[in-house]
């Protein structure tokens, strides 16, 4: 059994894992098998049901891989995220410190926040785990990740790291960069500003994520400094794709 995301992270591991934005258990599969840490089952960009969200989850678990939901906009996504078994949250747009202690309050049980209490969930085996230890253990173990990617964000950025339990600050590089006016993620000024909130989150000892397209940008990642990096699967999918059709046609 594979560790969780989280306990890989703060033991100063690296943690691989990827995005996947549409109903694919056999995916989810796959990047197990292939040695992947953690799915990001992308409910922002993506289409799921929340029947299918619980079976990519599932699924996860069994491929002994952490399963991360990015949520949605709606904050009652969080609870639902969690109480179907996610060990980790992903929450785009977090631009000042009040959305992140929102972010806090909707994951955490009291009495650091405010998640609504259940036990006949997926997440406490439908009731086997309850009480106070289910509790705790669940409010050490799952995972909060808030996305990085605005102008807002980068200028708050040590208040939004410095909220209690907010475990990693992902930065949404693409978003990032059409929200400070430039197209690429990779212009100079872009990364600029990240190599500074790189330097600032490891003053505060607070994880990195980082969003990557392929094994170079992967490893381009953590050597960035980086704990937590996701690729892009459909981005992986079609490049390799491209290469068979171009190079069987040649």
């Amino acid at each position: 059994m594979t560790k969780n995301v989280k306990e890989k992270i703060f033991n100063n591991e690296k943690a691989l894992g990827g995005f996947v934005n549409s109903y694919n258990p056999s995916l989810v599969e796959m990047l197990g098998f292939n040695g992947y840490d953690f799915v990001v089952i992308d409910n922002e960009h993506g289409a799921f049901s929340q029947s299918e969200i619980t079976e990519m989850i599932r699924t996860a678990k069994q491929a002994n891989m952490s399963p991360v939901v990015r949520t949605s906009y709606d904050p009652s996504s969080i609870q639902k995220a969690l109480d179907n078994g996610a060990e980790g949250i992903q929450v785009p747009m977090i631009s000042n410190s009040d959305q992140a202690k929102e972010v806090v309050s909707k994951a955490k049980y009291p009495p650091i926040g405010m998640r609504g209490v259940a036990y006949s969930i997926p997440a406490a085996q439908y009731g086997v785990l309850n009480g106070r230890d289910y509790l705790d253990q669940a409010n050490k173990n799952n995972l909060i990740s808030v996305h990085i990617e605005t102008k807002e964000a980068v200028e708050n950025f040590e208040e939004i790291i410095t909220i209690n339990e907010i475990d990693v600050a992902f930065i949404g590089s693409t978003d990032l960069a059409v929200n400070l006016g430039y197209d690429n993620p990779n212009h100079p000024e872009v990364q600029n500003v990240i190599s500074s909130m790189f330097e600032k989150a490891k003053r505060h000892d607070i994880k990195m994520g980082l969003v990557a397209s392929d094994s170079t940008s992967a490893a381009k990642a953590f050597d960035q400094g980086a704990s937590y990096v996701a690729v892009v699967i459909n981005k992986v999918i079609m490049e390799a794709l491209k290469e068979v059709a171009s190079n069987s046609k040649n």
